[in-house]
């Protein structure tokens, strides 16, 4: 039984002997459990692994052009007197010629305008008289004019002139149109600037220049008040 017990310390002691040997072995870096904390971060550093590209799509810049229609638009006025390039109107032809008639309006994009209670509004009436806008009077159209005829023609020379609305005036279709109207230059001067110095010249005789060629046709007797002369012409 001694013997026993010896041999059974004996080999306890072994066993710590080589439990001690093999911590010893792995803690110097020969066992197959070795951990290389350094490795790893290197090779991190080294392959960064697969990476993600965003593509920054710049916003498309917001437009602040004046709208050329703006020029005409006074802001905060009254709707109903709008110019008609700041509105649109839903207009029709069926109404009756000369008489009053009414029409839905809305205000272009960026034109502000107010009702008769100073209220900002987007949609109005609009009253207004049924005709094209060829029909209107001459005072509210401007027309080009022409200096390549002449008012002393026989007959009387005629020009197409291209006529436009003015802006506060309100009527059915086109606002600009072609119109044939008299040639008004005799010469070099306006017709109405030759009726301007038959006035001037009553006094005496007058020497007007009316021909084609600029040369004078001869002098008029003031007295029988008529001192512009015409080439035949009734």
């Amino acid at each position: 039984m001694a013997a026993a017990g010896v041999l059974l310390r004996a080999l306890r002691r072994l066993c710590r002997v080589l439990l001690f040997l093999s911590q010893f072995y792995i803690l110097s870096g020969g066992g197959s459990f070795s951990v290389e904390p350094s490795q790893p971060l290197a090779q991190s550093d080294k392959d960064p692994g697969p990476t993600r590209t965003f593509t920054v799509v710049p916003r498309a810049a917001e437009s602040t052009d004046i709208p050329p229609y703006m020029m005409k638009c006074p802001s905060n006025g009254l709707c109903s007197r709008l110019p008609a390039d700041c509105i649109e109107c839903k207009t029709n032809f069926s109404c009756v010629y000369g008489k009053p008639v009414t029409f839905d309006c809305t205000v272009k994009p960026s034109v502000t305008c107010v009702d008769q209670d100073f209220k900002s509004r987007k949609s109005f009436v609009l009253n207004m008289t049924c005709r094209f806008c060829w029909q209107l009077p001459e005072t509210d159209y401007e027309c080009s004019s022409s200096t390549s005829c002449m008012a002393v023609s026989c007959p009387r020379q005629r020009y197409t002139a291209n006529c436009t609305v003015r802006d506060h005036v309100h009527c059915l279709g086109n606002r600009t149109f072609p119109k044939m109207l008299y040639c008004n230059w005799t010469g070099g001067y306006k017709w109405s600037t030759a009726l301007a110095l038959r006035e001037s010249l009553k006094s005496g005789p007058s020497l007007i220049y009316l021909s084609a060629s600029g040369t004078p046709l001869g002098p008029c007797p003031a007295s029988e008040g008529v001192d512009i002369c015409h080439s035949g012409c009734p």
